[in-house]
């Protein structure tokens, strides 16, 4: 059994730096890079470009909503076309960098507010599939399964691949408890671990409200921007290879 482990990267602009980069980049398979629209500046994502090269790490466009003030977890009601806009022009960002340090973006995550958007907002999960769709169609997407971006995605005639969250709480419904109510980010090591385990067997989590769910995930994420990101990180790893799993990045293949 396999499964990659990805983590949201580069998510610094100028002076100010969040998170360990490097550190996640020697755990992690994909390396989700913000393309500078909630965070991230030239030089961060050439840096981390170039770290996730040296490493192996598939590079994935992070894109998502115009709002470094907000770090890209406000919604915002853009026009589909400037959205679609928004979006060629962050993979085109990120894609330059990347082939600089002698790779390419290999798969598109959306971030934050426009992820979870996209879950249930038609027009908008249209707008970045019509956007992926233009830059690249062979570029795979990663989503939140049973969402409209993946639905429309694979409709459309691309690769979707799910993607289960290591440290986020889930609804009954499948989708993610919402960061400002209690208990939304998992903090417990070993509680991660071992439910990141489940998720790749294929066996029930517990839903927020204690009933058994069963998250598909070709992915799972590992939050770069959490308080003991890299520890946690590294425990999700340990305990995934401890129980049979491989880590491998679902991108690696697409030279």
């Amino acid at each position: 059994m396999t499964i990659d482990l990805n983590s949201d990267l580069g998510e610094g602009f100028g002076r100010w730096r969040l998170g360990d980069d490097e550190a996640l980049l020697s755990i992690v398979t994909s390396a989700n890079v913000a393309c500078g629209f909630h965070a991230g500046d030239p030089t961060i994502m050439r840096t981390v470009c170039e770290l996730a090269a040296a490493r192996g790490v598939a590079i994935g466009a992070q894109v998502g909503y115009r709002d470094l003030g907000g770090f890209g977890r406000r919604f915002i009601d853009v026009p589909p076309e400037e959205l679609s806009d928004d979006i060629v022009y962050q993979l085109g960002s990120l894609d330059a960098f990347a082939r600089l340090a002698g790779t390419r973006v290999r798969y598109v995550k959306p971030h934050g507010a426009l992820y979870n958007a996209i879950v249930h907002h038609e027009e908008q999960a249209a707008a970045v599939v019509a956007a992926v769709r233009a830059y690249d169609r062979a570029l795979p997407v990663l989503g939140l399964p049973g969402s409209a971006w993946l639905r429309r995605a694979e409709s459309a005639g691309l690769a979707t691949v799910t993607e289960g969250f290591a440290d986020r709480a889930y609804t009954p419904r499948g989708t993610l408890v919402p960061r400002g109510t209690p208990g939304a980010v998992l903090h417990d090591p070993e509680e991660v671990a071992e439910r990141c385990l489940r998720m790749a067997r294929g066996e029930p989590i517990e839903a927020v409200d204690g009933t058994p769910l069963i998250v598909r995930a070709e992915s799972i994420c590992v939050h770069g921007d959490s308080p003991g990101a890299v520890a946690m990180a590294r425990r999700v790893s340990e305990s995934l290879k401890a129980g049979g799993i491989e880590l491998s990045s679902f991108a690696r293949e697409a030279a």
